[in-house]
């Protein structure tokens, strides 16, 4: 798997974390890291190379009109933030969603349109499924993704390195999978977690699995009780804060 390689990653003070998936999706493909992951893939993202006890939860394919809710709440009781990486079309059915996720700290990173398997799309479709939902969310909360997760992990070398030149957007994949998308129960998720997680990991799992959801206090109480910090994103990658950006949109969805 390849790392983004850090020396440092913030200041102590700093905290995230997150999580999710939609039920028209189960008859989809497995979520799996495409295999042509190297070391040497400079626009792939896995884990982050640090010593310091951080990771970046992160929480897939919201939002949703009920759970996304209740993980915030979940956030925001401990103080935690987290990435979330959303889908462009539940963007404009749940716009008030998506600004909360924003107002309250959390990072929003592009997860495309409909959530097709994009390995075998031409770039045109490609760039349209990820413009559409840049556009989407800038229109939401005044910014856009700066990081892009493919669905189902599906999303060819050529494609990562086309995506990474035409809009500056690093693919963002894993390194912790608890399989929260096969519905193993919300023990099962937050022992996954915990016993996975090292410095520097990245967590998948998805703020639409009602276990999920439920397995987020056990596990972001049990990372904490170990020491780790949980960093969005942008901060995992050492970068400023999406909120404290200033972006000026420059790509349309034709």
């Amino acid at each position: 798997m390849s790392e983004f390689s850090r020396r440092t990653f913030l200041s102590a003070g700093t905290a995230a974390v997150a999580l999710l998936r939609p039920d028209s999706l189960w008859a989809a493909p497995d979520i799996a890291l495409p295999g042509d992951v190297t070391k040497t893939d400079p626009v792939t993202v896995t884990a982050v190379n640090t010593s310091s006890p951080v990771v970046a939860m992160t929480f897939d394919d919201g939002p949703h009109p009920t759970l996304t809710p209740l993980l915030l709440d979940i956030l925001k009781a401990r103080g935690l933030r987290a990435t979330f990486y959303l889908i462009g079309r539940r963007v404009v059915t749940w716009p008030d969603i998506v600004k909360r996720i924003a107002d309250e700290g959390h990072e929003i990173g592009n997860h495309s349109w409909s959530h097709p398997n994009l390995a075998g799309y031409s770039n045109a479709g490609v760039l349209s499924q990820i413009d559409r939902t840049s556009d989407a969310i800038f229109k939401v909360t005044g910014r856009p993704p700066v990081t892009f997760r493919p669905p189902y992990g599906a999303f060819t070398q050529r494609q990562r390195v086309m995506l990474h030149n035409t809009r500056k957007l690093p693919t963002i994949l894993w390194s912790v999978d608890p399989q929260d998308w096969r519905r193993p129960g919300a023990s099962v998720v937050a022992s996954r977690i915990l016993s996975h997680s090292r410095p520097g990991a990245i967590i998948l799992t998805h703020d639409i699995q009602h276990g999920t959801v439920r397995a987020m206090p056990r596990t972001l109480d049990g990372l904490t009780a170990r020491g780790i910090k949980l960093g969005t994103m942008s901060q995992m990658m050492g970068w400023p804060l999406w909120q404290s950006r200033n972006f000026v949109q420059t790509a349309s969805a034709g």
